[in-house]
């Protein structure tokens, strides 16, 4: 497995979500899978899968995995047009700790542009037109920033710890999707957050839970 430079979260790094698809994707199984990240995935690097453990080539662990328990639902679907109208209130466009990140960075003319706006009750909303090279890892990606957005906010980044996510089908090139997130708790540095890919007409593609860690 490789993490190719254009698919990175903060500069050097791999995006947490996309990288976690990736490694799902080797780690296979029809059931939800849970990724722990134990260190930045390292970019253009060959990372090997071992007995549910992601190893550099050095042998430091990278990430763990291991069969997630089937989990709710919990972000629920949301109308395209209010998806559109809380994009244009993306606080990353303003103020972003990681603006080159492959999903929301709005530097990123050639990334996801996923842009979750805020919501009441703790909640994101995001357009998303999915691009023509797509696969499981690329919803992986899109499930990852909404839930982050949730918590994130002025001088106040966060990194993705771990994500479990269950996708029932990777959305058509160019067809628009919804994604969204919502925050349930947070503890000291730690959030659960949760997300929800969704058609046009809202049916569920995908969904995920994460723990968001702030640094």
């Amino acid at each position: 497995m490789i993490i190719e430079a254009r698919y990175n979260g903060p500069p050097g790094s791999g995006n947490g979500g996309w990288s976690a698809g990736v490694f799902a994707s080797a780690y296979g199984g029809s059931g939800p899978v849970e990724v722990t990240l134990r260190r930045p995935p390292p970019l253009d690097t060959t990372l090997t899968l071992t007995e549910g453990r992601v190893h550099d080539p050095a042998g430091e662990v990278v990430a763990q995995l291991r069969p997630a328990e089937p989990f709710d639902v919990v972000a629920s679907a949301v109308d395209p047009a209010a998806a559109r109208s809380a994009s244009t209130a993306y606080p990353g466009l303003v103020d972003h700790p990681f603006p080159g990140c492959f999903v929301c960075g709005p530097e990123r003319a050639d990334g996801l542009r996923i842009f979750p706006g805020p919501l009441p009750g703790g909640r994101t909303a995001a357009p998303w037109r999915v691009p023509e090279q797509v696969g499981v890892a690329t919803v992986w990606a899109a499930l990852d920033c909404p839930g982050g957005w949730t918590v994130l906010g002025a001088d106040r980044p966060y990194l993705l710890g771990r994500i479990a996510a269950r996708v029932e089908a990777v959305p058509e090139p160019g067809t628009e999707c919804v994604v969204t997130g919502v925050v349930i708790i947070t503890e000291g540095r730690k959030a659960l957050v949760h997300t929800g890919l969704y058609t046009a007409d809202g049916d569920l593609l995908a969904h995920a839970r994460a723990t968001w860690i702030a640094v």
